[in-house]
């Protein structure tokens, strides 16, 4: 055998091995991970209070297909726009005769209460305000792994930097897929939908 061939056999072993490894990746060790974090996201021991009067908690995810999105009151763009798309998908399920629930949780809840959120969320159909002590709404935020901190203001006041996805949440509690901010419509229906039959 010659040396040239032995360097070719030995390249088209390494990159058979490369490839081996990258299918273990895809088709073991990724979907792994993606369930884990799916079994385990929105998952902890975190205890808020609801605009309903009921308590929020991971078990409030089961039961039917369920929303939830972080933000807060005083929020300048994200959080209205979001609700206004949240309305548009309601009135779209409402011509079927459904509706998604969804849970609006604030990451201000120095400001937030849960009487001024309910107020804040009272015009969209189907969702609940929840609030709570800093230290439960921080549980929270790990549990659900989003991102948020305050930012202080020149005038001494400050506003919140957050995530902006709605995550989605099957009727065992098990989470879905997100919805991007300002996610196409249609798309965005695709995936409630989808959810909604599952």
């Amino acid at each position: 055998m010659t040396h040239g061939r032995k360097i070719a056999l030995a390249s088209a072993g390494g990159l058979a091995l490369l490839a081996l490894l990258a299918a273990g990746w895809f088709l073991v060790l990724e979907p792994r991970l993606n369930a884990s974090v799916a079994d385990t996201l929105g998952h902890g021991d975190y205890s808020l209070v609801a605009t309903d009067g009921s308590t929020f908690t991971e078990d409030s995810l089961t039961g039917t297909p369920s929303a939830v999105f972080f933000g807060f009151a005083h929020c300048p763009e994200v959080c209205p726009t979001t609700l206004g798309d949240v309305a548009e998908w309601q009135a779209t399920l409402a011509e079927d005769g459904e509706q998604l629930r969804v849970y609006f949780v604030t990451v201000d809840p120095e400001r937030d209460t849960p009487e001024m959120l309910g107020d804040y969320v009272s015009w969209v159909p189907g969702v609940t305000g929840v609030s709570g002590s800093r230290e439960e709404i921080d549980k929270a935020i790990r549990a659900f792994r989003v991102y948020a901190q305050k930012v202080p203001l020149k005038d001494g006041g400050y506003t919140m930097d957050h995530s902006a996805y709605v995550l989605l949440f099957d009727r065992h509690g098990r989470f879905d897929q997100p919805i991007s901010y300002q996610e196409d419509f249609d798309r965005a229906m695709g995936k409630i939908r989808q959810l909604i039959a599952g």
